[in-house]
């Protein structure tokens, strides 16, 4: 089938590259070049590198304008595809490919439409998460679906299980065209009152506090990205806490331990590193200090001067 793809990040890589093997991608609508790092140099988006390297037309565009739906009207694709764009494809886009377009959406629909599905399923503390191929329409994420598959969040961390999401959603992605091609393709709606919403996530939502429960600052460790890191302040030092776990109630073990830390107290026992919460305790098992490299907590342990320490949010 000739295929218009549209999507701008690392998610979307792998439903590109996927398409590319098994139909013709005429052309890849994606964000324009921006700056993605420390450096100041405008860079390509993840998607935009894979198409060039892929041989594939590239159009950059800010929103959906008359121009972009124009380049899109002249290739005459079969249908259209959408990964994590970034953009609202309007109505007279949706209405060229005869097939329509359908989006690879990181969620099991109805639940978690928007901008922020993962991260926002993990803050809740979902044990399962998935990817909906669904019909793109007018309204945000309110479309029929037709294959949907799950993975269990486990200790994943958010890169860890937003990668192999992608890779999910690009098998479903492929299922789903071959379905429409046969027209064997089995379309359900969404139950709008059972419609949860993933709005953006901000920084501050990330960063940990003693007055928070263990599981709550456990969560926002897995769920956090470079974007909207899960930063504390250990020992007077910032930090960004990328790996952690809840303490269970025999925890920490050792010879010197009287057991959990209280909030905002740290427990260092032999390599390992335990911080007082609300209701209990989180063992930090990696960890990022500011102007430093990211290494394990016994790492971190090792280069002590103070064993006693206390921990505190971010003012």
């Amino acid at each position: 089938m000739r295929v218009v793809f549209m999507g701008t990040p690392d998610f979307a890589v792998p439903s590109l590259e996927r398409l590319a093997e098994a139909h013709d991608v005429r052309l890849v609508l994606t964000r324009p070049d921006a700056v993605r790092s420390r450096g100041k140099s405008l860079v390509p988006s993840p998607v935009a590198e894979a198409a060039e390297r892929l041989g594939i037309p590239v159009a950059k565009c800010r929103r959906m304008d008359d121009e972009a739906v124009a380049r899109m009207r002249e290739v005459a694709p079969d249908v259209a595809c959408v990964a994590a764009f970034g953009c609202i494809v309007p109505d007279e886009a949706l209405a060229i490919p005869p097939l329509g377009c359908v989006n690879v959406h990181a969620s099991l629909l109805p639940h978690w439409r928007g901008a922020a599905p993962i991260q926002r399923a993990m803050l809740a503390g979902d044990e399962r998460v998935g990817v909906s191929i669904m019909r793109v329409v007018h309204d945000l994420d309110a479309g029929a679906w037709c294959r949907q598959a799950s993975l269990e969040v486990g200790e994943l961390t958010c890169p860890e299980l937003t990668a192999r999401l992608a890779a999910l959603g690009a098998d479903e992605l492929l299922g789903a065209l071959e379905e429409m091609q046969a027209g064997t393709c089995a379309w359900e709606e969404q139950d709008p009152a059972q419609a949860t919403y993933a709005e953006k996530v901000g920084k501050a939502e990330l960063l940990l506090d003693p007055a928070l429960t263990a599981r709550e600052c456990v969560l926002r460790v897995q769920a956090s990205l470079d974007a909207s890191p899960a930063r504390l302040v250990l020992g007077g030092r910032g930090v960004r806490a990328m790996r952690a776990r809840l303490a269970s109630a025999s925890e920490p073990s050792g010879a010197a331990s009287e057991g959990l830390p209280s909030a905002g107290e740290v427990a260092v026992v032999g390599k390992r590193l335990f911080l007082g919460a609300a209701d209990g305790a989180f063992e930090l098992l990696e960890l990022r200090p500011d102007g430093k490299r990211a290494m394990p907590a016994s790492a971190f342990v090792a280069g002590l001067h103070e064993r006693r320490l206390a921990w505190s949010h971010v003012s």
